[in-house]
């Protein structure tokens, strides 16, 4: 059984997140870098929810406990690595502590809004992933994303001027360019582990047709990763990694696999099937049906007569 959640905290400044961690404010109102080693140990107490109304990019390395990251069970002294984008929500557990060494980036959207990083930050899906869909790193990769946070670090305490900015925007986006990269790499090297998930997938997608679809309606990327126990965002990058398209594709293929079954072996009228297959509007079932078939759903049946 889920226990209660005990406690929330909205951390809306990163000067607000400085006080939590009992040390200085920021030398800069909208971003902050900190070693781990630097910060005192902290214990939680009770279950609490956090939010932050920010970005925090995270390196743990030397923590106490484990991560579970598919069948395998990961040491924190690996190397791992979190994303969170603003007004995520955190579960602390009691018992847990900060990690002993690694980092922690803490950057306010306002810093980078006008940039084009602001314009591309959404594009970085890792900030939408799961907690135990964290990034490993190899001894090589976490060599160098360590460099990275050092630079950025040395330009966190130097005084600000005019180039300041779009120096640290710059490496920030460096950074988020490599762990796309290993992202990739973990994608690849998880392949014959995420075979194993298409495979779960489709099972999943394929008995919500045959069973759960005229209760539940056409079926959400949201609902399948979640009873596959992964992020909606993971998955469908998981899926886009092994087989070319997302959870989203996947789903229209299944659906207009489904209608051509039923409008070439059945009598049933378009109306009939687009609510079959959870359709609210069968006019949406049939500009769904044109726009992957270049045909729409009468012209295809017209077709095997």
């Amino acid at each position: 059984m889920q226990r209660d959640t005990n406690q929330t905290t909205r951390v809306e400044t990163i000067a607000q997140n400085h006080l939590l961690l009992g040390i200085e404010k920021p030398k800069h109102p909208l971003f902050s870098i900190l070693r781990f080693e630097d910060l005192a140990q902290i214990s939680i107490d009770v279950r609490s929810r956090i939010i932050f109304d920010f970005y925090q990019i995270v390196l743990k390395k030397d923590c106490p406990g484990k991560l579970q990251y598919g069948q395998t069970i990961y040491d924190f002294d690996e190397g791992i690595m979190s994303f969170f984008a603003p007004q995520q929500v955190s579960i602390l557990e009691p018992g847990e502590v900060l990690a002993r060494s690694g980092w922690l980036l803490n950057i306010h959207p306002d810093f980078f809004r006008t940039s084009t990083l602001g314009q591309k930050v959404k594009n970085y899906g890792f900030f939408d992933y799961a907690v135990n869909e964290a990034l490993i790193l190899s001894e090589d990769e976490e060599k160098c994303i360590e460099t990275m946070f050092q630079q950025i670090e040395k330009e966190y305490n130097l005084p600000i001027d005019e180039f300041s900015q779009d120096v640290v925007i710059s490496n920030i986006e460096l950074l988020l360019t490599y762990c796309n990269r290993y992202y990739s790499r973990q994608f690849i090297l998880r392949k014959p582990h995420n075979q194993g998930l298409l495979e779960k997938f489709e099972n999943l997608l394929n008995d919500f047709f045959e069973k759960e679809i005229h209760e539940k309606g056409l079926p959400t990327v949201s609902y399948l990763a979640a009873e596959l126990n992964l992020s909606a965002k993971y998955l469908s990058d998981c899926l886009k990694n092994i087989s070319g398209q997302n959870t989203q594709q996947h789903i229209h293929n299944k659906l207009i696999e489904k209608a051509k079954e039923k409008l070439s072996t059945t009598n049933l009228s378009v109306n009939e099937i687009a609510y079959q297959l959870g359709f609210e509007y069968p006019q949406s079932f049939s500009k769904l049906f044109k726009t992957k078939t270049n045909l729409s759903p009468l012209e295809f049946r017209q077709s095997f007569n």
